[in-house]
């Protein structure tokens, strides 16, 4: 009878084990890729305004994998700490971590890894100074923002948002040796752009941030004050969008269409107000994602052609 238990024990362990690809998997997820291929894009056009046209491919390569691991890094850090209120909510109960597919060591020893393969990277390949804004970036994703502010203050996006958007300061810094204005415009739209991305999530997933007891903008100040703040950061990040324009740093193929997707955005941000409607909360969160990616998608291709008008 015992030993039919423990065999049965034994093939119960052995057929929960997760398989080398759902590890494999865990692991790819740890990194959080779909933001890491964001914040990755938004380092390409500082990469390309800098150097005036494409860098060489080695430094382009090393710039762009340095930022790609180091944004990895922060997010792995950021599932070891989280855990715990990640397994409250619906929208993140089955990561890797709270699903228990893997241990939390394992994400803590992974996180570490990364951040040192980032920083040897651009050290070895480009400099000391974006090695230093990369390895500045991880501890405030993962420090300032993940233990420190998240859990202590409504102002967690607003003040967090400076860690997401590092990747044009490490760009520009890997090709130059220092930090350009059109890097910092490039990181300053991304840091706008956050409050108002992940308070639309927050008003449709409020339920998830009270049963975590996180104090988002909604659980604290209410939807109607959400909604406000929305409108307000989105009529700061339009203009912002724009600022290159006038200075002849980016061309008609960048501003004409960033000029009517930001009009779009501002009509959502207003809408939503107006309507208190959870689908328009939903519609502006998945919205905004496509918005930064058309951006900077818009800056990439805008460069490529004035640059390569340039040159021939």
């Amino acid at each position: 009878m015992d030993s039919g238990t423990g065999a049965m024990t034994t093939a119960s362990v052995v057929a929960a084990r997760p398989s080398v690809r759902r590890l494999a998997l865990a692991y790819l997820e740890l990194t959080k890729p779909r933001i890491v291929m964001l914040v990755l894009m938004t380092g390409v056009p500082s990469l390309l305004l800098a150097a005036h046209g494409w860098p060489a491919t080695p430094l382009t390569l090393a710039a762009l994998l340095g930022t790609t691991l180091a944004a990895a890094s922060a997010a792995c850090f950021n599932h070891y700490y989280d855990r715990d209120i990640d397994a409250l909510m619906r929208r993140t109960a089955l990561r890797p971590l709270p699903a228990g597919i893997l241990p939390p060591a394992h994400a803590l020893v992974f996180a570490w890894a990364l951040a040192f393969a980032a920083i040897a990277v651009l050290v070895a390949f480009t400099n000391v100074l974006a090695a230093a804004i990369a390895a500045a970036s991880i501890f405030y994703y993962a420090v300032v923002y993940t233990i420190w502010l998240k859990r202590r203050t409504p102002q967690n996006i607003v003040i967090g948002g400076a860690a997401g958007a590092s990747a044009p300061l490490i760009t520009w810094a890997a090709v130059t040796g220092g930090v350009g204005f059109p890097a910092v415009v490039l990181a300053g739209i991304v840091f706008l752009w956050t409050p108002p991305h992940f308070w639309a999530l927050s008003l449709y997933r409020r339920d998830d941030y009270v049963r975590a007891n996180l104090p988002m903008l909604p659980v604290t100040h209410g939807e109607d004050e959400t909604r406000r703040q929305i409108v307000l950061y989105s009529w700061v990040l339009v203009p912002a969008t724009l600022v290159l324009a006038p200075l002849g740093i980016v061309g008609w193929i960048y501003w004409a269409p960033a000029a009517l997707l930001g009009a779009h955005f501002l009509r959502l941000a207003h809408r939503l107000k107006r309507s208190k409607a959870v689908p328009d909360a939903v519609g502006l969160f998945r919205f905004s994602i496509a918005y930064l990616f058309l951006l900077y998608t818009l800056l990439t291709v805008d460069g490529i052609v004035r640059f390569w008008g340039f040159t021939r």
